[in-house]
C-alpha cells in the first residue's frame, strides 16, 4: 500500500531546564521517552529541533541591567548617544534599553515609522496618507507626531511605545528626546555617537552613518559580546536575539550552538543507530497578515545546525508538471510520469522552470519556522520538536 502521510511535526515535552543542566542528555532522554510512549520509529534524516531559549538557559547565558550599563559606559566615548531603529517590544528590547540608558546621560531616540523593522506599527499607512506625511522623507519631532496622531496604543499589546520607552529611559536618570525618522543620518544632527539597534539591516546602517561623519557607531551585536563582571555574553550577536528574563535581566542568544547540535546528533546515533539532523532554532521567519508582524526578531532563525541542513530545497513543482509537461495525462499514467520526473531530477534545479512556485529559502529557515510554530512561545512545554518525513517526496 502506498504511503498516505508526508511530513509530521511533533512537539516533545521535557522537564523544566535550569542553568547547569546537561541539556544534550536531557534532549536525547526526552526524545527516547516520547518514542517509547507514542510508538515512534526514528529514521535517518529525521530532524530534531531544540529551541535556543533552553540552550541559553542551560548555559546560564544572562546579563543584568547593570552589566549592560557597564559595557555601554565602557565602550562609548560620549555620554550623549543616538539610539536608533530599535524594535518595539517589552520582551525583546525594554530591559536592554534600561541598561543602555543607565550607561549614558542622554539619549536621542530615533524610531522608525509607521512601523519598526519587524512590523510593529506605531501608526497605520492610512493615518500617514490622511495627514500627507511621507515616511521616506519627513522627520517628525515627538511634539509634531502627537499633534498629528495623538496617543496610539499597539493593536495587540495596548502599549504606546513612544511613551513607554521614554519612561524607561527617564527611570534610569537619563535625559531623552524622541524623533521619528527612517533616515539614519537624522541622528547626526543631534550627536555623532550612535548605537544602531536594527537587526537585519545593521551593517548597512552602520556603513551609512560612518560614511556620513559619525564619530562612533556601535550595533547591538557590539554590546555584551564578551563577559562583563561575570555575565553571560555572545561573541557573535551580543544583545541581538536577547529576551526578557526578569525586570532587571535578559537571556542572551546561546553560544556554541554548532558544538551542541553535533553532541546531540552523536548521542542519538549511539542510542539508536540513526543519524538525525539537529538544529537550534529561535524565531521563525514568517509574517502575520493581521498584526503585520514579521516574526524574525532574532538575528538568524538557526544559530547552529548539523551539516545535512545546509542549503535550500531542490524540489519540482508538481502542479507545474501536471499543467504543462503532462497536461495530456491523467490517472496512473500521470502519477507514473511525475514520479519518474522526480526520480530523474537534476541535483541542482536552480533557475529551472520546474521549480517555479517552490519556496526559495534556506532549509534552516523553513524547518526552523516549522519548529517555532510547532513548539509555540507559551505554556506548551515542548522545547524540542521532532520532524519526520521532511526530506521525502512524492516518489518515495
Amino acid at each position: 500500500m502506498s504511503r498516505c502521510v508526508g511530513t509530521i511535526s511533533r512537539g516533545i515535552r521535557t522537564g523544566i531546564i535550569r542553568e547547569g543542566d546537561d541539556l544534550s542528555s536531557m534532549v536525547v532522554n526526552s526524545l527516547m521517552e516520547a518514542c517509547e510512549s507514542d510508538n515512534i520509529k526514528l529514521n535517518d534524516r529525521d530532524v530534531l529541533g531544540v529551541t535556543e531559549a533552553v540552550l541559553a538557559r542551560a548555559q546560564g547565558n544572562y546579563a543584568t541591567v547593570d552589566q549592560i550599563a557597564c559595557d555601554v559606559k565602557e565602550k562609548f566615548k560620549n555620554k550623549h548617544i543616538g539610539l536608533i531603529f530599535p524594535i518595539l517590544s517589552r520582551n525583546r528590547f525594554a530591559i536592554c534599553l534600561k541598561g543602555i540608558a543607565k550607561g549614558v546621560d542622554k539619549i536621542t531616540l530615533v524610531l522608525n515609522y509607521p512601523s519598526d523593522e519587524v512590523g510593529n506599527h506605531l501608526i497605520s499607512l492610512d493615518d500617514l496618507d490622511r495627514e500627507k506625511i511621507n515616511p521616506y522623507s519627513d522627520v517628525l519631532t515627538e511634539e509634531r507626531y502627537r499633534d498629528l496622531f495623538g496617543y496610539k496604543a499597539h493593536v495587540f499589546t495596548g502599549v504606546d511605545y513612544i511613551e513607554y520607552y521614554k519612561e524607561l529611559i527617564l527611570s534610569q536618570n537619563c535625559e531623552v528626546e524622541v524623533i521619528l525618522s527612517n533616515n539614519p543620518n537624522t541622528v547626526l544632527e543631534h550627536t555623532k555617537y550612535v548605537l544602531n539597534c536594527d537587526i537585519h539591516t545593521r551593517a548597512r546602517t552602520k556603513r551609512i552613518l560612518l560614511e556620513s561623519g559619525a564619530e562612533q557607531v556601535l550595533s547591538l551585536d557590539d554590546i555584551m559580546n564578551y563577559s562583563i563582571n561575570g555575565s553571560g555574553y555572545n561573541a557573535d550577536y551580543g544583545l541581538l536575539g536577547s529576551n526578557k528574563s526578569t525586570e532587571e535581566s535578559v537571556k542572551l542568544f546561546p553560544r556554541n550552538a554548532n558544538e551542541f547540535v553535533t553532541e546531540v546528533q552523536n548521542k542519538i546515533k549511539d542510542a539508536t543507530g540513526k543519524t538525525l539532523e539537529v538544529l537550534v532554532y529561535g524565531d521563525g521567519a514568517f509574517k502575520d497578515p493581521v498584526g503585520k508582524i514579521w516574526e524574525l526578531a532574532d538575528p538568524v532563525v538557526s544559530p547552529g545546525y548539523t551539516k545535512g541542513l545546509d542549503g535550500q530545497p531542490n524540489e519540482i513543482k508538481l502542479k507545474y508538471l501536471a499543467d504543462n509537461d503532462f497536461a495530456s495525462l491523467k490517472g496512473e499514467a500521470l502519477k507514473e510520469a511525475i514520479v519518474n520526473s522526480i526520480q530523474k531530477k537534476e541535483k541542482d534545479l536552480k533557475g529551472s522552470m520546474v521549480t517555479q512556485g517552490t519556496t526559495p529559502r534556506r532549509l534552516t529557515d523553513l524547518i526552523g519556522s516549522l519548529c517555532d510554530l510547532t513548539s509555540g512561545s507559551g505554556d506548551k512545554g515542548t522545547p524540542i520538536v521532532l520532524i519526520q518525513g521532511y526530506f521525502d517526496n512524492y516518489a518515495d
